[in-house]
């Protein structure tokens, strides 16, 4: 039987090669994005087999929820910093939450792919691919995140400048929405019509993404339509 002392050090070994395989997913995902990252590019770069990786966790479904939740740590920090600026009114400080929200999703594009691919399942079937643990921690980061945008929002009712409503559906929808947004900064891309029944393209700027959701959410927050 093994001792204390034993199971200890193979739980730290254990704990230590999935931070590993984490990391080196992240890595993947930043530098080749979520698509083209396959299970054996992760294995390799760790220097180890695929079996091994599964061994740790329970697919690729699960790694992106834990890679998620990577992103949404250094995310938490970043909502933070933004909240803690010397802001003149909550209008002001709600604008450098979701402004540095758009900021990081700019910066990792894979962050927003990763967050849609697992919106885009249903809870059942997450449950079927991703452990309860694995979820527990990615609810618990998105929750930290949404915390500080929500705390924002309750500021700015209790003051007045707000409209009285739910902030917890206010955070999730303005989180949610970003993320579909984000997609078109990174895109570039907008689908119009010149003249009826002829589409056509332009193009649209990170910076003008940011603009837009930040007005959005100001007007949300606010009950008045974005200027």
């Amino acid at each position: 039987m093994a001792t204390p002392s034993r199971q200890s050090a193979a739980a730290a070994r254990r704990r230590a090669r999935e931070q590993q395989i984490l990391a080196a997913t992240r890595q993947l995902f930043d530098e080749s994005g979520v698509r083209d990252a396959q299970i054996d590019d992760i294995a390799r770069a760790v220097g180890i087999n695929r079996a091994i990786i599964y061994r740790h966790f329970s697919g690729k479904e699960e790694l992106f929820a834990l890679a998620v939740e990577s992103y949404l740590e250094e995310l938490k920090s970043r909502l933070e910093a933004a909240a803690a600026t010397d802001a003149a009114t909550t209008t002001d400080r709600l604008r450098a939450v979701v402004g540095a929200f758009v900021d990081y999703g700019l910066e990792y594009p894979a962050f927003v792919d990763c967050a849609q691919t697992l919106m885009r399942r249903p809870g059942p079937e997450l449950l079927e691919q991703v452990s309860e643990g694995a979820l527990f921690r990615l609810g618990r980061a998105i929750s930290a995140c949404l915390r500080t945008l929500k705390e924002t929002l309750d500021e700015g009712i209790a003051s007045g400048q707000f409209k009285d409503q739910d902030s917890v559906l206010a955070a999730n929808y303005m989180y949610a929405s970003g993320l579909g947004a984000l997609q078109l900064a990174r895109i570039g891309l907008l689908v119009k019509e010149s003249s009826p029944g002829i589409p056509t393209i332009s193009h649209v700027s990170g910076e003008q993404v940011r603009e837009f959701l930040t007005d959005t959410a100001v007007a949300l927050a606010t009950g008045r339509s974005a200027a």
